[in-house]
């Protein structure tokens, strides 16, 4: 008989069956004691290299102020859209609403995606309102998360947009004074080590990696308020006289401060689809122009300084013309024998060219360059041009007499505000700047200060009753200054028909504290400088030197003119 009973052999089965299940548990048991005890190194890079991340921390750009502390550039927080494209499924019905929230076509999305499929950060839009992102996050779609950015934002609009510049998506500049000063506005982005769940949404903070540092403010010289009414001004201006384009440059005589710079047309910072390259470029620092009669006073400088010639100095403009070789320079009127005061009161073109003739090339060279026509500023403004005054040796007779006038050379209309400024200082020049000063830079002389003084004095007379400049003039102040009208140039010379309008000055003419110089380019109908930039000078001056609080320097006498000056009617 079998010892073996059926019974017996399921009991030896049952035996061996659960010490097979002990030791396998007891296997079990043990490795999971070790890896998560013992030896838990693996099992923790494994979770932290599918749930810690290190990510960035964005640090903002500097805002950009004007002098009196109004923001004038500011980097406000945005959101972007990126994927993973790992991790996304693009069959998730929640992908069409993805792509009405973003503003995109789904097809461009599925190509962008599968183009870039081989790395792990890809953008599908950048710079998305708050309440936009907050949209697309709820939709909890998997491998798609936002990321926190800066988006730079321009208070003023188009106001000063020239002279600000612009910034790219990446919120680095890439114009204007953000280039200028890109490397101190710009901040230094930190990183932190963060835990991330399955939808990568930042759970918790393991680690500060590096501090972000914000970028440094930068404080401008321009002083909004006057950059506000220069533009409203010559906006004004420009399209009365269904101009082209224009530019009006503010400088303190005392500092060399920029206080306001404007040009036109402009656009709206803002709004990035207006942007045409030729709105951006600061015409008055990064274009050239003739700068026509603004620049006879510096003859008549030289005039003096070489003992040729005094104020009272008779001229024969008869008859109106002068035949140089086969070219004619011509007056408006036959202004007959005039003086050389009345040469720069009249604008006579006859009556400066022949004194320019009869001084030495050299000495007029000198003058000119010694006032920085011709030669760049040093403003630090990006892409200023350096205008052109030809050597003294290559003039010929016609260049000499048409130099004294303003054709022949090119300047920007910074350059001749800061030439502006040494007639307003004694002949004493101030280095250019678009940053606040708090403390005056020393001067350096390039103009001799007696004859200075002197051609000072002709230039009030242009803003009288018989001057050409009349319509610059600023009730209660003193004004001096120069009228131009230059005709523009073409691939084929000089263009009938197209003129530029300038008028360059500065106030009060006793103390003076401000220079301006104003170009409007083509006005259609009237094109003289009197006529139409005059104007736009007096408004702005008219503004600014109340602004600044200076003191009129020609206010009438008498209780009723004061009354009339000051608003009040008086019977």
């Amino acid at each position: 008989m079998n010892a073996h009973t059926p019974d017996t052999q399921w009991q030896r089965r049952l035996t061996w069956v659960t010490l097979g299940l002990c030791v396998a548990g007891a296997a079990l048991g043990w490795r999971a004691f070790d890896l998560q005890v013992l030896d838990k190194t693996f099992l923790q890079a494994r979770g932290d290299a599918r749930h810690l991340r290190v990510v960035p921390l964005p640090a903002h750009r500097g805002n950009i102020v004007d002098r009196q502390g109004d923001i004038l550039a500011a980097s406000t927080p945005v959101d972007s859209i990126w994927v993973n494209p790992e991790d996304i499924d693009l069959a998730d019905p929640h992908w069409t609403q993805l792509a009405q929230f973003l503003n995109l076509p789904l097809a461009q999305i599925h190509t962008h995606v599968q183009t870039y499929h081989d790395r792990t950060f890809v953008y599908l839009r950048r710079h998305l309102a708050p309440d936009l992102k907050d949209r697309v996050m709820a939709l909890k779609l998997a491998g798609v998360y936002a990321q926190r950015e800066y988006r730079r934002f321009y208070p003023s609009g188009e106001i000063a947009t020239q002279v600000l510049g612009v910034t790219d998506v990446d919120d680095r500049g890439i114009e204007g004074l953000e280039l200028s000063y890109d490397n101190i506005l710009r901040g230094t982005p930190g990183a932190e080590r963060v835990v991330k769940d399955l939808l990568g949404k930042a759970v918790e903070r393991v680690e500060l990696v590096r501090e972000a540092n914000p970028g440094a403010l930068l404080t401008l010289s321009i002083d909004h308020r006057i950059q506000y009414l220069a533009y409203r001004e010559l906006k004004a201006a420009v399209l009365q006289h269904h101009a082209q384009a224009g530019s009006a440059v503010v400088l303190d005589t005392q500092t060399g401060e920029v206080l306001a710079m404007v040009n036109l047309p402009a656009y709206n910072p803002n709004n990035r689809p207006e942007y045409r390259s030729m709105n951006a470029r600061n015409r008055a620092v990064t274009d050239v122009l003739e700068p026509g009669s603004t620049v006879k006073p510096f003859a008549v400088i030289t005039a003096l300084t070489q003992h040729a010639y005094a104020p009272q100095t008779l001229i024969d403009t008869r008859p109106g013309s002068l035949q140089i070789g086969g070219r004619t320079i011509r007056d408006v009127h036959n202004y007959g024998v005039i003086n050389v005061a009345q040469i720069i009161q009249k604008s006579s073109n006859v009556g400066i060219a022949k004194i320019a003739l009869s001084l030495p090339k050299e000495a007029l060279w000198q003058t000119y360059n010694d006032a920085g026509l011709g030669r760049v500023t040093d403003s630090g403004f990006p892409g200023e041009a350096s205008g052109r005054l030809p050597p003294h040796r290559l003039w010929h007779t016609i260049d000499q007499a048409s130099l004294s006038f303003g054709y022949s050379m090119a300047v920007t209309p910074l350059q001749l505000a800061h030439a502006y400024v040494a007639l307003a200082n004694d002949g004493l020049a101030m280095p250019i700047s678009f940053i606040k000063r708090n403390v005056p830079p020393e001067g350096f002389r390039v103009l001799d200060g007696a004859a200075v003084r002197t051609v000072r004095t002709m230039l009030e007379t242009v803003v009288e009753e018989d001057g050409t400049g009349v319509r610059a003039r600023v009730p209660g102040y003193r004004i001096a200054g120069k009228t131009g009208t230059v005709r523009k140039v073409g691939v084929n010379g000089y263009m009938e028909n197209k003129y530029l309008s300038l008028f360059a000055g500065f106030a009060p003419a006793s103390r003076p504290r401000l220079a301006m110089v104003v170009v409007v380019d083509e006005p259609t109908g009237v094109y003289y400088g009197g006529q139409v930039a005059a104007p736009v000078f007096s408004a702005v001056m008219a503004g600014a030197l109340r602004m600044l609080d200076v003191p009129p320097d020609n206010a009438p006498s008498g209780p009723l003119k004061v009354a009339h000056l000051a608003g009040v009617a008086t019977p």
